[in-house]
C-alpha cells in the first residue's frame, strides 16, 4: 500500500488555470495522493480561462503538505504582499518536503524569502524577475535545487508535474502516468521559447506585456523591500 502523499496546491483570483491544472492531472494519479487545492475561502475562483475552479481546502483546515506548489498568473501580482497567503507559505514549507512553484508563482515564493539562495524557474518574460529575492533565474523547463522544484511558464506544469511525481514514487510509476495521460508533445509550430520564436515575434508580445511588467516590478519591489 503506498505512503499518503498530501500534496497541495495554491489557487486564487486570476490564476493561470493549466499552471494549477496541469501538475494536479499528473500528481492526483501519484499512489496514495491526496489532493488539496487551497485558497482563503471555499469560494469557486476565477482563473484566467473565464471559469472557475472550487477550492476544497482553506487555509486554516490545510494539513500539513508533503508537497505545496504555487501555480503564476495574473492573480499573483495581489499576493505578493499579502501577509495571509505569504505567512501561510511559510509555515508549509517549514515541514514540507517539496517546496515548488510553476510560472510566476516562483515570484510568490520568492516573496515568501523562500528561494534565497535557490536556483529557479520561471516563465520567459518574467525570469530575471527572481533576482529581487536573492533567487537565481534558470531557462530550463524544470529546476531542481535541494527541496525547491519549480517549472517555467504554464506547459512546464505538465514536465514538472511528472518531474515531482518520480520524487516519492520513482520513475517508473512517472513514465506510466506520462503514457496514461498520453503526454507525447508534437506541437504544430515550432515557437515555444524565446529562442525559437526570434526575436521580432518576442519583441511584440513584450510590447503586449508591458503593463503587466509594470504592476509586476512594481509588486516585486515592495515584496522585496519587506523581507528587506
Amino acid at each position: 500500500m503506498a505512503a499518503p502523499l498530501a500534496i497541495g496546491i495554491l489557487i486564487y483570483p486570476n490564476v493561470t488555470q493549466l499552471d494549477a491544472t496541469g501538475p494536479a492531472q499528473v500528481l492526483s494519479r501519484v499512489p496514495g495522493a491526496t489532493m488539496h487545492m487551497i485558497w482563503k475561502t471555499r469560494d469557486p475562483i476565477p482563473t484566467d480561462a473565464g471559469f472557475s475552479i472550487v477550492p476544497n481546502t482553506t487555509f486554516a483546515d490545510c494539513p500539513k503538505l508533503d508537497v505545496i506548489c504555487v501555480p503564476g498568473g495574473g492573480g499573483q501580482v495581489a499576493l505578493m504582499t499579502d501577509p495571509e497567503t505569504l505567512d501561510f507559505l511559510r509555515a508549509q514549507a517549514a515541514t514540507a518536503r517539496y517546496v515548488t512553484s510553476v510560472c510566476t508563482g516562483s515570484l510568490v515564493l520568492g516573496a515568501a524569502g523562500l528561494l534565497k539562495g535557490y536556483r529557479s524557474a520561471c516563465h520567459w518574460a518574467w525570469r530575471d524577475m527572481l533576482k529581487d529575492f536573492g533567487a537565481i533565474p534558470v531557462a530550463e523547463r524544470v529546476v531542481r535545487d535541494r527541496n525547491r522544484i519549480s517549472g517555467g511558464g504554464v506547459t512546464a506544469g505538465i514536465d514538472f508535474g511528472l518531474t515531482v511525481a518520480a520524487e516519492p514514487a520513482g520513475e517508473e510509476v512517472a513514465k506510466s502516468i506520462q503514457l496514461v495521460l498520453e503526454y507525447d508533445p508534437q506541437p504544430p509550430f515550432d515557437s515555444g521559447s524565446p529562442e525559437k520564436a526570434g526575436p521580432e515575434r518576442v519583441k511584440r508580445i513584450r510590447d503586449r506585456l508591458a503593463g503587466m511588467l509594470q504592476s509586476r516590478q512594481a509588486a516585486n519591489t515592495a515584496a522585496a523591500a519587506k523581507l528587506g
